[in-house]
């Protein structure tokens, strides 16, 4: 028997998955609505509203399918009840880049992940380099732009 990969997420992640999830299930009326309408106005094979609908529910549906399967595989994940001295996921983490500016992440799931926001995924470059390491470690990552060199300075459960 297969086993379910759990997916770790905090509560923030978990209820943006909803809300999306949530509003999609609103549109659905919608579109059968647009549907049926585009279907009134006569042959289906040259009515590009009809087209579009339909491409759009197939799209809706795929999307509500996918978070659906995220949601019921979630590990919701409370970084408050963390502790330790080793890098996890929920983690907020102060590094000191080459040039000794500090950079803040937070360590969080793929559905949550904005490096603008500073939540990284677990699974990104940068997150699988830091997972484990301590306070003073120097951490070298590879990622696209060239190689990045930082020391982790910080480590916070908030």
């Amino acid at each position: 028997m297969a086993t379910v990969e759990k997916m770790p997420m905090l509560q923030m992640g978990y209820d943006k998955l909803m809300t999306q999830l949530r509003e999609l299930k609103a549109e659905r009326p919608l579109i059968v609505d647009a549907i049926e309408e585009a279907r009134a106005h006569g042959d289906l094979s040259e009515n590009a509203e009809y087209h579009a609908a339909k491409e759009r529910q197939g799209q809706v549906e795929a999307t509500i399918s996918d978070l659906e399967d995220k949601l019921s595989r979630a590990q919701i994940i409370d970084p408050k009840s963390l502790s330790g001295d080793k890098i996890v996921f929920g983690a907020t983490v102060t590094l000191l880049d080459e040039d000794d500016k500090p950079v803040k992440y937070q360590i969080v799931g793929q559905a949550e992940a904005d490096a603008k926001l500073g939540m990284i995924s677990y699974n990104s470059p940068l997150g699988r380099a830091l997972i484990g390491r301590t306070v003073g470690e120097d951490v070298e990552v590879s990622v696209p732009a060239g190689d990045k060199f930082y020391q982790v300075e910080k480590i916070a459960f908030i």
